[in-house]
């Protein structure tokens, strides 16, 4: 069975399929179409752009078809993969009448979907989270769906949507067609299989969770400051449409600032860009207005450009699996496509994991002895002039600066709780009495031959007498300490009255 004419499918199918040249199956579509129209569960593993969207979508509209009690369900982790799966559909199905398809997912407007679901939806396409806050409103019923699909089910789970899947199933019945698909096979899609699936039968097509083999894998090793330049120079000697996978929102932002500047188009998408935003890129890019764009894991999956020639990982991603993804943006329906991954010294043991769990051939990476190493390691850290003279390293240099401010510390430490070790002082010091009025200073003392205090020493006594001295005793050492004359225990008020009093 290669052809979808040997299926039987119902004649409105048919026609669509054949208009939009869907003629023969590819080898996902010919394991899985026949198990989904028995009506069994399936759990699949293909390769990224092998027609796992057309293995699905196919049988589900020719059993609704068939009943219009059923309805279909088909959950996607992402946004673009939920849209572009609502957009195969309604191709098939725009010319059957009463074939309502609808789309919800995160970004959109919710009224406005209110009001498609107010009609009879037939399939509902929908990311977890939105669908789960519709099933809160009360404004989406699920108990005619008897026919779910779970689709790039690895994904939902790295992206922690185990808890609203299960709240979702709850309101599906329990006697349904349940199907997985999936590119790569981990142990945790396997347990999901085994929680949500009745017996399914396992298809594993092309190297199941290997890159497809069509893809020209190769590495450019770097110093992560040369990314830059280098992705200029990728960019020159490569034609065709390229998407750029970067790790994180802001370096998304400011790679595609740096490319425009020398004159690239380039379209972003991220987590950060509404939902507009990420629909203008995509329709730019499929175009041809836009030749680059440049995105973090959230265009991993769900855009399928045939054109896309060349896929560039700027880093290299934070999920194993999300390698696969990404370079399976290009190279799909057997066309041919190339991916190149940019490694710096501190990813060599990662991008060595990485090669030999999906046995990418030729990429092996330059075996470094550790002596080797290290003097990379002094190199990249850079010497800088030290004002001392001489060249100092950073490391020196750092070391340095610790034990000066480590110093500083214990030095005013001491300076604060200690008494005041520090003799050398440039704060004057007033007496008790000086206090309440800074700006009289206190004389200077100035000793005889006899080492006595010369009359100059003595305070002046008060006129009002409301205030008692005080005077000084003089210590062996020769240190000066204060000597109460009973003036202290009178409350502030009266020695400041007495302060003015003696003023007048």
């Amino acid at each position: 069975m290669k052809s979808f004419s040997e299926l039987a499918l119902p004649e409105e199918l048919e026609s669509a399929l054949s208009a939009i040249n869907f003629v023969e199956m590819t080898k996902i579509q010919t394991k899985a179409i026949p198990v989904l129209i028995e009506g069994r569960d399936l759990m699949v593993s293909a390769e990224t752009g092998s027609g796992k969207t057309a293995a699905y979508s196919i049988p589900m509209i020719a059993e609704l078809l068939k009943s219009d009690k059923k309805n279909g369900l088909i959950l996607a982790p992402t946004r673009e993969l939920a849209q572009q799966i609502a957009e195969f559909i309604k191709q098939l199905t725009g010319k059957i009448p009463n074939f309502q398809v609808t789309l919800l997912v995160g970004g959109q407007d919710i009224r406005k979907q209110f009001k498609q679901l107010q009609k009879k939806s037939r399939i509902v396409v929908a990311t977890p989270g939105r669908l789960n806050d519709h099933l809160m409103r009360n404004t989406v019923q699920l108990n005619k769906t008897e026919i779910v699909v779970l689709d790039e089910g690895d994904r939902m789970l790295d992206m922690g949507f185990a808890p609203q899947l299960d709240q979702i199933l709850k309101y599906v019945p329990k006697e349904r067609q349940t199907s997985l698909f999936t590119a790569t096979l981990p142990d945790k899609v396997v347990s999901l299989s085994k929680k949500y699936l009745r017996k399914p039968e396992k298809i594993i097509v092309g190297r199941g969770s290997l890159p497809v083999e069509a893809i020209k894998q190769s590495i450019v090793e770097l110093e992560f400051k040369d990314k830059d330049d280098y992705i200029l120079d990728e960019l020159n000697k490569r034609s065709g449409a390229i998407i750029i996978f970067v790790k994180t929102k802001y370096r998304t932002d400011r790679l595609a600032k740096h490319l425009a500047d020398y004159g690239h188009l380039v379209e972003t998408i991220h987590g950060d860009r509404n939902q507009g935003q990420r629909n203008r890129a995509i329709s730019k890019f499929k175009s041809g207005k836009v030749r680059i764009l440049c995105a973090t894991d959230v265009a991993a999956r769900g855009i399928d450009v045939p054109q896309v020639e060349h896929v560039i990982n700027f880093d290299i991603p934070t999920q194993d699996e999300d390698y696969v993804h990404r370079i399976g943006r290009t190279a799909r329906n057997g066309a041919e496509g190339e991916a190149v991954t940019f490694v710096t010294p501190e990813e060599h043991r990662t991008w060595q994991i990485l090669a030999k769990k999906y046995k990418i051939p030729g990429v092996e990476l330059k075996t470094i002895s550790r002596s080797a190493a290290k003097n990379d390691k002094k190199k990249r850290s850079g010497k800088k002039k030290s004002s001392r003279g001489g060249n100092e390293s950073f490391a020196d240099r750092f070391k340095r600066k610790s034990k000066s401010f480590s110093k500083k510390r214990r030095d005013s430490e001491d300076d604060e709780f200690s008494g005041r070790k520090k003799t050398k002082s440039k704060s004057k010091r007033f007496s008790r009495d000086d206090e309440c009025s800074p700006k009289k200073k206190r004389a200077k003392s100035v000793r005889g031959s006899n080492g006595e205090d010369s009359p100059l020493r003595k305070k002046k006594k008060s006129t009002s007498g409301s205030s008692k001295k005080v005077s000084f005793k003089k210590k062996k050492t020769g240190s000066k300490t204060f000597k109460k004359s009973g003036g202290f225990k009178k409350s502030r008020a009266k020695q400041m009255s007495g302060r003015r009093s003696s003023k007048r």
